[in-house]
């Protein structure tokens, strides 16, 4: 069962007097349950890409599927559901908010879902637990190295069990020991719950970890393959 369809994506951004077209015809479709990395360098499309399946950004033409529902057809409020129930985001700066606890920024998706404070303390610390902070529920982001801090991330992204996790370049800021106890605790949950990860990279470590690679090329999809590990 394809989670993610998109069809015919193409997206332009104006950058001054210039059109830089992001994405070309991109056609991708992403079953539930994957572990899938996009690749490419730098100005390639794959950022954008994940912020439209994210539903962060609208297209310019084609169309979006998630767990089968239209993008095209969504309201920003609907959109905003979405993303609030359905969708993780793993962002590459952290994106915590600095005031906040570890467990405080856990359970922030929670909170906004209108999960009781009780139920919401339980998951978030038993998340916690699990990406490897225990202890460290009541540190600020600043108290936090960068690993312990992706670690808080990819947990708020995951607690409220989303179909989907997207991840843009999640390891850009880590050493590489760190990056792969991040990547094997992913892969781990993604076995475990059926968490479909996409990551945009273009750190080799995340392609080889993914089982699926798909690389894009000046915003256009070149290459999709499979992988047996």
């Amino acid at each position: 069962m394809n989670i993610v369809e998109c069809i015919d994506v193409n997206k332009a951004y104006q950058q001054g007097l210039v059109t830089v077209q992001a994405l070309k015809d991109v056609s991708l479709q992403i079953e539930k349950g994957e572990f899938l990395a996009v690749a490419g360098p730098s100005g390639s499309g794959k950022t954008t890409l994940l912020n439209m399946i994210g539903g962060l950004d609208r297209i310019d033409s084609g169309s979006i599927f998630v767990d089968s529902e239209a993008f095209a057809t969504m309201s920003q409020s609907q959109l905003a559901n979405l993303r609030l129930y359905k969708i993780g985001f793993v962002f590459q700066a952290y994106n915590l908010i600095p005031v906040l606890s570890a467990i405080e920024n856990v359970e922030y998706v929670m909170l906004l879902q209108g999960l009781p404070t009780h139920e919401r303390r339980e998951k978030a610390r038993a998340i916690l637990d699990d990406v490897g902070l225990e202890g460290k529920y009541n540190r600020r982001p600043a108290e936090l190295s960068g690993g312990q801090q992706q670690r808080v991330a990819v947990a708020r992204a995951i607690v409220s069990d989303p179909s989907i996790v997207l991840a843009d370049e999640p390891t850009a800021n880590l050493d590489s020991k760190t990056g792969q106890g991040l990547l094997e605790m992913m892969k781990q949950m993604n076995a475990e719950k059926q968490i479909t990860f996409i990551f945009s990279t273009h750190d080799h470590m995340v392609m080889e970890y993914a089982r699926r690679l798909v690389k894009l090329r000046d915003g256009r999809l070149v290459d999709d393959q499979i992988k047996n590990n």
